[in-house]
């Protein structure tokens, strides 16, 4: 079930906030975990990288969201454009958002505010064609006299 009128992407938000306010020694650099590929190369993945994928993945399930007939576009594009102004202001004005982690973030709630205007100018999906019910004509057909 989705969760209809709340903006998802706050969360990434919320986190982000929480872990630099509330943390102030974490880096975004820390490495949380190394993957080793096939090829054999090792991959570290930062805080950063896990605070980007948990946004994309929100914006996968925001745009799944808005597909369902029975949403409510309209709550949900004003809630994403007041998260995207929210994450604007706070890219532009508080200093410790002023990284490149929460630049990506902001632009993640972009993209949800931008395709949900996309969505709002398609309208409702289109209803699949019905059958035309048959008309019968009310002529008889005449047969020739013999």
């Amino acid at each position: 079930m989705f969760l209809i009128g709340f903006p998802l992407l706050i969360i990434p938000l919320a986190i982000y906030n929480m872990i630099v306010f509330a943390t102030p020694g974490v880096q975004w650099t820390d490495k949380v975990a190394t993957v080793e590929m096939l090829s054999g190369a090792q991959t570290p993945v930062t805080i950063s990288d896990l605070l980007i994928l948990l946004s994309l993945f929100l914006l996968l399930v925001e745009t799944l969201k808005a597909g369902r007939p029975e949403g409510r576009l309209g709550v949900d594009q004003f809630l994403a454009f007041v998260v995207f102004v929210g994450a604007l202001a706070e890219l532009l004005l508080v200093s410790q958002a002023g990284n490149a982690t929460f630049a990506i973030v902001t632009a993640v709630c972009l993209v949800d505010f931008l395709g949900g205007l996309s969505r709002r100018r398609r309208g409702v999906p289109p209803v699949a064609p019905q059958a035309l019910p048959k008309v019968e004509s009310n002529a008889t057909s005449a047969t020739p006299a013999s």
